[in-house]
């Protein structure tokens, strides 16, 4: 055992050494850039997990390639503050948990606490029920013992944390990865209309108040809570600089693995819209939930094609539920300074889910409202992390620009927004302009 500490404990010692001959200019290629390759790739597995695919089937199912031109923008307001969290890290030393709780007055810390407590475990319902439902559909397993496996695979997943750095970033990594190829290989075999996917990528369009609802729990999946907070805590003592022109050489890297990783993560969002409109817009626009998801592929496509499905749920699932109890301990450390053990965070985080099975509720509803109890979240760490990096005596000459502070600024205002719309919706007002949901 102690050999294997030692090897794993390495890995991570090796990583910093290659990336401190990199910024000596000593070393430089891919091998030197891949030192630097880790956060936001974490940080990635949350805009690929299970409540991205179950708000994308049903906007795929029910509108067809309409709700494309959301996950674009989605993505490109997560990109933006997933490099100003990754920055926040790298500057200061700090993450944004811990920022908020030295910059602001404590009640509003216990406020933000409880209310990223409640997004955390808004986050781990929807991504352990759907490992759960993937496991249970590829195994023919009761759920109950889908949840169970899920439980046993992500604890021990976050174990490894504890060789160092490294280990955890290559195997959600290798999640990663088998996730976008699953959906590579889901296009070769969906019938796609490039041609109308093309289009409605940049032509904004809400059909009526279902897709706002929708257009919000995309949001909500895609701009994560906690990947906002966890991006800084993984930067922040992940590869210590010593002077301004390092600070600069890892924040251009750090800002480039924050696009390659993104990129991939909207990809495959893009493409789990395209292949529920592909496969069920036109015969099946009820297709609702993860299940009959799998269970109408089968005919459509063959059992190819929904076992390809399963698996990119599982590993998103396990990766992004291991992900979140990584983000939750981080969250909670930096807000009130307590720490609780890994075993019983992850045993707390999952009553809720176990709560719903019990009941008997639908569990892809759960999936969705879980995303949009995530977008009316998201709106307080995105509002700090603008704060923090904007101000000088923070930040220093790495503050924001002006200009990406008008477009982070822009996107802020685009959730808040849409939060509003989804609020005035619940009440059952009407918005102005748009039909209502059929």
């Amino acid at each position: 055992m102690t050999e294997i500490v030692a090897r794993r404990e390495s890995l991570s010692d090796r990583t910093i050494s290659s990336a401190r001959q990199v910024l000596a200019g000593q070393r430089g290629g891919l091998r030197g850039y891949l030192a630097f390759v880790g956060p936001a790739v974490i940080a990635s597995i949350a805009y690929m997990d299970p409540g991205n695919f179950a708000t994308n089937i049903q906007a795929g199912a029910k509108y067809g390639y309409t709700l494309l031109w959301v996950v674009l923008a989605a993505n490109m307001i997560a990109m933006l503050f997933q490099a100003l969290s990754a920055k926040l890290g790298i500057v200061t030393g700090r993450n944004l948990a811990e920022m908020c709780r030295e910059h602001f007055p404590q009640p509003v810390v216990w406020a933000m606490w409880v209310v990223s407590e409640i997004a955390a475990m808004a986050t781990d319902l929807a991504e352990f029920l759907g490992g759960a439902i993937g496991l249970s559909l590829l195994f023919h397993l009761p759920l109950f013992a889908g949840m169970a496996v899920t439980a046993t695979i992500t604890y021990g997943v976050l174990m490894v944390e504890g060789f160092g750095f490294r280990p955890i970033e290559l195997i959600i990594g290798s999640m990663v990865s088998i996730i976008a190829f699953c959906y590579v290989v889901e296009l070769f075999i969906a019938p796609v209309d490039w041609a109308s996917a093309a289009v409605h990528t940049v032509l904004p369009q809400i059909p009526d108040a279902e897709a706002l609802m929708l257009s919000v729990g995309i949001i909500g999946a895609t701009v994560m809570p906690h990947a906002v907070y966890l991006h800084s805590g993984l930067t922040q003592a992940r590869m210590p600089v010593r002077n301004d022109n390092e600070r600069r050489k890892v924040l251009r890297f750090s800002n480039q693995e924050v696009v390659i990783a993104l990129t991939v993560a909207g990809l495959v969002n893009m493409a789990m819209v395209m292949m529920a409109s592909s496969a069920f817009h036109a015969g099946h626009p009820d297709v609702a939930e993860i299940e009959t998801a799998y269970h109408t592929l089968t005919p459509l496509l063959g059992a190819g094609a929904a076992g390809v499905f399963l698996v990119s749920l599982i590993a998103s699932g396990i990766s992004s539920s291991t992900v979140g109890t990584m983000a939750g301990q981080m969250i909670m450390q930096g807000f009130i300074r307590w720490r609780i053990p890994v075993l019983v965070r992850r045993l707390v985080t999952m009553v809720p889910a176990f709560v719903v099975v019990a009941m008997g509720a639908n569990a892809t509803n759960a999936l969705v409202i879980s995303q949009v109890v995530l977008s009316i979240a998201l709106p307080l760490p995105m509002i700090s992390l603008l704060i923090f990096t904007s101000r000088r005596v923070i930040m220093g000459q790495f503050v924001n620009s002006r200009l990406t502070l008008v477009a982070a600024a822009a996107g802020m205002v685009v959730v808040l927004l849409l939060n509003i719309f989804l609020i005035v919706q619940t009440l059952g007002l009407s918005i102005p302009g748009l039909p209502g949901g059929a």
